[in-house]
C-alpha cells in the first residue's frame, strides 16, 4: 500500500502560527451563539428561541456552502475576471499546504477554515433581519444563494489577489466591506422585502431579557478578538495592535453611547451600552490592523455617536430593520472604512512582517486612498442592497418559499408559528394574560375549602396548578 506523506510540507509554517489562527477561528466561532443570544434577548419572549434557531441553522448552512463551492468561489487563484472566483477548489479540492491567498504565514486550508467563519457570522448577523415575522425555511435557503451571489463576490473584490478592489488598493483588514456592509445594507434590503411589523406588535415594545443581551454582546466581544487579532494570520505585533485597538473602540463606543442615551433619558441602559460596544468593535473590523492605537479611541467616539444617530435612519426610510442591522453594521463598518483613509499607516501594516509596503492613508501622505475607500463602499453598498432586494423578492414569489409569515402566525409569535417549543417552558401554560386566574380569585377559592377536602398540590394537574398559582 502506497501512503503519501505530506507532513513535510507543512514545515514552512510557525507552528505557534498555525496554533494562533486555529485558536482565533474557534474564537470567532463563539460569535455565532453570541449573536443567537443578543437577538434573542432584543426580541418579544413570543420570538426569541426562533432567532437562536435562525442563526444556529444559518450557521449550518454557510458550512455546507463553504464547503461545496464558498471557498473556490471567494478564493480560487486561478479567476481572473476581479469580480469572483471559479470552481477549482470545488469541495476544497487541491486546498491543502500550499500557502493561503492571504499570507503566506499559514497553509490554505487552515485558511479555508478561518474565513469559513467570517462568513457564518455575516448570515448570522444577517439573520437579525427576519426578527419576530420571517419564516425560517425560507431564510436558510435565501441564505445559501446569498452567500453565493453576495459574500463570495464581495470578499474575492477585496481578499482574493486578483479581485478588482485587492487591485485596487481598498484597504479592508477584516471585513468592513464582505462582513459588515453586506450584513447590514442586505438585512436593510431583507426587511424592506418583509415589510413592517404589524403596530399591535410594536406598542409598548421592550426587549424581553436584557441579561441575554448582555451575555450575547460579551461573547461577540470576546469572539471579536479572534475575529480582528487573527486577520494578522500570524502570532505577530501587528495582530496584537488589532486586538488592542479592537478593545479600545469597543470601550469608548459603549461609554459615548450611553453618554448620548443620557442625554435623552437621563439613564444608563444596559442595552446602550452594549449597542454602542459593538458598534466600536464594527468599526473596528476594518481598520483596527492599519490604525495606530490612539486613532482607535477617536474611532470609538465617531462610532459611538455615528451608530447611536443612525438608528434614527430606519424611521425615515420606512423599513422596520427591527435589530437594527443597517445602523449598527454598515454605517459602523464605513466609519471604519473611512478611517483608514484618514489613519492608515504603513508600518503597522508592516507589523506582520509579511506587507511591508502597502501604502497607508493620509497620516503617510496617500491622499488618493479617500477616493479609493469611498469608491469600494459606494459598490459595495450598492451591490449588497440591489442584489438582497431581488433574490428575497425573487425567492418570495416562488410557491411555498413565501418569506413573511402569516399575521395570525406573528400574533401567536414564531416560536409556536415555526418551531413548535418555546425560550421559557412557562410559556406554554400561560400563553396570555387572560389564562391567569386572578390572585384575590386563588385566595378565596382557597379559604372556603376545607383541609380535608383540599387536594396537595401536588396531586393536583400541572396546568390546574398554574393557573392556580401553586408552585410546581
Amino acid at each position: 500500500m502506497i501512503t503519501h506523506n505530506t507532513s513535510r510540507d507543512f514545515t514552512q509554517f510557525n507552528a505557534g502560527d498555525i496554533s494562533f489562527i486555529i485558536i482565533a477561528g474557534a474564537l470567532v466561532s463563539f460569535m455565532v451563539p453570541g449573536l443567537g443570544f443578543l437577538y434573542s434577548g432584543l426580541a418579544r419572549r413570543k420570538s426569541a428561541l426562533s432567532l437562536i434557531w435562525a442563526v444556529a441553522a444559518s450557521n449550518a448552512v454557510v458550512i455546507f456552502q463553504w464547503y461545496f463551492w464558498g471557498y473556490s468561489l471567494a478564493f480560487s487563484p486561478t479567476a481572473t475576471n476581479g469580480f469572483i472566483g471559479n470552481l477549482r477548489k470545488f469541495g476544497l479540492r487541491e486546498t491543502l499546504a500550499d500557502p493561503s491567498p492571504g499570507s503566506p504565514l499559514i497553509p490554505d486550508l487552515l485558511y479555508a477554515f478561518y474565513q469559513m467563519e467570517f462568513a457564518c457570522v455575516t448570515v448570522c448577523i444577517l439573520m437579525g433581519a427576519v426578527a419576530e415575522r420571517g419564516r425560517l425555511l425560507p431564510a436558510m435557503v435565501f441564505s445559501f444563494i446569498w452567500m453565493t451571489l453576495v459574500y463570495c463576490p464581495i470578499a474575492c473584490w477585496v481578499w482574493n489577489p486578483n479581485g478588482w478592489a485587492f487591485k485596487f488598493g481598498v484597504l479592508d483588514y477584516a471585513g468592513g466591506g464582505p462582513v459588515e456592509i453586506s450584513s447590514g445594507v442586505g438585512g436593510l434590503a431583507y426587511a424592506w422585502v418583509l415589510g413592517r411589523r404589524k403596530e399591535k406588535e410594536l406598542l409598548n415594545f421592550r426587549p424581553h431579557n436584557v441579561a441575554f443581551v448582555a451575555m450575547g454582546t460579551f461573547m461577540l466581544w470576546l469572539g471579536w478578538l479572534g475575529f480582528n487579532g487573527g486577520s494578522a494570520f500570524g502570532a505577530n505585533l501587528r495582530a496584537i495592535v488589532a486586538v488592542w485597538n479592537s478593545m479600545i473602540a469597543a470601550a469608548f463606543g459603549g461609554m459615548v453611547w450611553c453618554a448620548l442615551d443620557w442625554r435623552l433619558e437621563r439613564k444608563l441602559t444596559m442595552v446602550g451600552f452594549c449597542s454602542g460596544t459593538i458598534a466600536g468593535l464594527v468599526a473596528a473590523t476594518p481598520a483596527s490592523g492599519f490604525v495606530p492605537i490612539w486613532a482607535c479611541v477617536i474611532m470609538g467616539v465617531v462610532a459611538g455617536a455615528g451608530c447611536n444617530f443612525a438608528t434614527k435612519m430606519k424611521f425615515f426610510l420606512q423599513i422596520d430593520d427591527a435589530l437594527d442591522l443597517f445602523a449598527e453594521h454598515a454605517i459602523g463598518g464605513v466609519i471604519g472604512l473611512f478611517f483608514n483613509a484618514f489613519f492608515a499607516k504603513t508600518d503597522i501594516i508592516a507589523l506582520d512582517g509579511v506587507n511591508t509596503s502597502i501604502p497607508g492613508g493620509w497620516l503617510d501622505r496617500n491622499w488618493k486612498q479617500l477616493y479609493i475607500q469611498l469608491a469600494y463602499i459606494c459598490a459595495t453598498c450598492a451591490y449588497s442592497f440591489v442584489v438582497t432586494a431581488l433574490l428575497a423578492k425573487g425567492l418570495d414569489n416562488i410557491p411555498g418559499m413565501r418569506l413573511r409569515a402569516s399575521d395570525k402566525a406573528e400574533a401567536l409569535g414564531m416560536d409556536e408559528d415555526q418551531i413548535g417549543e418555546f425560550a421559557n417552558d412557562y410559556i406554554e401554560v400561560r400563553r396570555d394574560y387572560d389564562d391567569w386566574t386572578p390572585p384575590s380569585q386563588v385566595e378565596k377559592t382557597w379559604s372556603s375549602s376545607s383541609a380535608a377536602s383540599t387536594p396537595h398540590p401536588h396531586r393536583i394537574p400541572k396546568l390546574t396548578r398554574a393557573r392556580m398559582g401553586v408552585a410546581r
